[in-house]
């Protein structure tokens, strides 16, 4: 094994370790499951899918979703929509409802964040935060199909 791999296995088991614990803590400030509120969000930001494309998207199976759907569509935060052209196909979209609730899930993990960052952190461990934002955003975007 390289220095450069050894090095790498470290970083990534400390960045595990350090991000486990404030998944837990943002998780413990919501009242649905981080599933369902990642189901919400991509209703939200892009409109309506299927069942089979949302099963994709939060990486569960279609059993999963098919269920996760029926208890967001009983709560009344997504509807479906018969497609006009091919009838056995079905469109999740989010109510205003599901709009509420994405709103204040969000709100509720970003009011713990924002109040740990102002009490915990200093001047210079902000900034430091900040520096590493463009990377952990890169991290968690889904990987380019070139």
């Amino acid at each position: 094994m390289t220095d450069a791999v050894a090095m790498d296995q470290v970083l990534t088991h400390s960045l595990f370790e350090a991000l486990h614990p404030l998944l837990r803590q943002l998780n413990a400030e919501r009242t649905i499951s981080p599933g369902k509120i990642g189901v919400l969000r991509h209703l939200a930001e892009h409109g309506k899918a299927t069942t089979t494309e949302l099963a994709g998207i939060v990486h569960v199976s279609p059993q999963a979703i098919s269920l996760a759907v029926r208890e967001l569509e009983g709560l009344g935060f997504v509807g479906r929509a018969t497609d006009a052209e091919d009838r056995r196909r079905a469109w999740i979209e989010i109510t205003p409802e599901g709009r509420q609730k994405l709103a204040g899930e969000s709100s509720a993990g970003q009011g713990w964040l924002g109040r740990a960052v102002s009490d915990r952190l200093s001047p210079d461990e902000r900034k430091a935060l900040a520096a590493a934002i463009p990377a952990i955003r890169k991290l968690g975007a889904e990987p380019s199909n070139d």
